[in-house]
């Protein structure tokens, strides 16, 4: 330009066409940036050119923004060769997205798979709702590929995930329903600043309970569990993650009205959540049916009972979705537990609330964690009914239910979480057979 401005201003020279003056930024900007674009584009083949054929062969499923951010992580990738995406948006069959050709439906894996022998696929659609991201990884496990998946759009969009940080999908991505989301204001309300005891802490739900109630700041929480090994297990944990909470380890029986009244009237808490139980619904059968009325029923009263009589403000209840016309001696006790809190509600000042949920994820006891040992240990994976069904749900969705229940202002009740649909056990083992890389036979 500054040529141009000389001309114009001296004028020594014969007048210049106005189209130089249009055309001469033109042909700089496109001088300087295509130079750019060339080193670039011969830097990148140099350095990276050579990996995409040396990479294990893979398909991308989905062709969004997850999906295009992967493909640019993966172009660097020696670990990987992207032979194609699938999505089912009929707008973009036969497009390419950064060089890879949207190859089909996602439903064509098995077809794609086998033709380009192909033995992973990467899920990359962290935004679609949970049923489809379910109905996608349950298709890659019928297609008999290594499913992963992206965990957060906003993590690989800022540059922030690798391609190592891409896992592999969990038994748990298929099952549950979208994440649980709780009133974080209505729980803070009721908990900051109060004390809460947890019965059962050491436990799984117990354990996970105490987590989340520790965000919420209370000015003391007492943890009451049976087990000594638990309760030191989660003070360890408390103080290295929560080294601000107040921790109280208890150790105590439900069972025992002195220990229980103890506790409760030198801590006066605002609220009890009562997770101590016996919950495993084979071992509860015949020899041990009187021990689970005795800490289901027996110390939910003695709990309860003391709570009626220190002026407690809210005792919730954690109960199951087998105290529903219960067929099983775990779900009778913990439906005869159900009606003596709704006894004791009308004693006193004490407001009670029972919450209900079905198979939680991980938990002691859970099919699950059951399903992988048999698995690990080369079968066979055992199935009481091939035509039972249940709902599942994680730990931390368990734990957020407990804590929404109890910000309840009207007076009890029982609560249920939305659970979606329910799973065919047998098919969910089947399912887990394919994900460990095992076939039936």
């Amino acid at each position: 330009l500054t040529p141009l401005v000389v001309v114009v201003a001296v004028r020594f020279a014969p007048e210049v066409p106005r189209l130089v003056f249009l055309l001469q930024p033109l042909a700089l900007a496109v001088y300087m940036g295509g130079t750019r674009a060339m080193y670039r584009t011969w830097k990148e083949s140099r350095l990276y050119g050579g990996l995409r054929a040396l990479g294990q062969p893979v398909v991308v499923l989905g062709a969004g923004d997850a999906a295009a951010g992967l493909l640019r992580d993966l172009s660097r990738s020696a670990e990987w060769r992207v032979v194609g995406l699938l999505d089912d948006e009929p707008t973009i069959q036969g497009r390419e997205v950064y060089g890879c050709k949207v190859l089909g439906r996602i439903s064509d894996l098995e077809r794609v798979a086998e033709e380009f022998k192909v033995g992973h696929a990467i899920i990359a659609m962290p935004n679609a709702r949970h049923e489809v991201r379910r109905k996608v990884a349950s298709v890659c496990v019928r297609a008999g590929v290594k499913a992963l998946i992206v965990p957060a759009i906003e993590d690989l969009m800022t540059g922030r995930i690798s391609v190592s940080e891409v896992r592999r999908v969990d038994v748990e991505d298929l099952l549950g329903r979208d994440p649980v989301r709780i009133n974080t204001v209505e729980v803070r309300e009721y908990l900051r600043g109060k004390a809460v005891m947890v019965t059962g802490a050491g436990g799984s739900i117990g354990a996970e309970l105490c987590r989340q109630i520790a965000r919420f700041e209370p000015s003391v929480l007492i943890c009451f569990d049976i087990s000594e090994y638990a309760l030191y297990r989660l003070g360890e944990e408390f103080a290295a993650h929560f080294p601000t909470i107040q921790l109280v380890a208890l150790a105590g029986d439900v069972k025992d009205a002195i220990r229980v009244d103890e506790v409760i009237t030198r801590f006066h808490p605002h609220v009890i959540f009562h997770a101590a139980a016996y919950k495993h619904v084979p071992l509860m059968e015949d020899e041990n049916a009187w021990q689970a009325v005795r800490n289901n029923v027996l110390g939910t009263w003695q709990v309860g009972r003391s709570a009626v009589a220190c002026g407690v403000a809210r005792f919730v209840l954690v109960s199951t979705d087998k105290a529903v016309n219960p067929t099983n001696v775990m779900g009778a006790t913990k439906r005869l537990a159900e009606q003596v809190c709704q006894a004791l509600s009308s004693e006193g000042k004490t407001q009670f609330e029972i919450v209900r949920f079905g198979n939680v994820l991980g938990s002691a006891g859970s099919v699950i964690p059951k399903f992988q040992e048999q698995i690990a240990g080369g079968g066979p994976v055992t199935v009481t009914h091939p035509d039972i069904t249940r709902y599942f749900m994680s730990i931390p969705e368990a734990a957020q239910l407990v804590l929404q229940a109890g910000s309840m202002v009207q007076g009890g009740g029982n609560f249920v979480l939305d659970m979606g649909e329910p799973v065919k056990i047998a098919e969910l083992a089947r399912d887990m057979i394919r994900l460990s890389g095992h076939t039936e036979e």
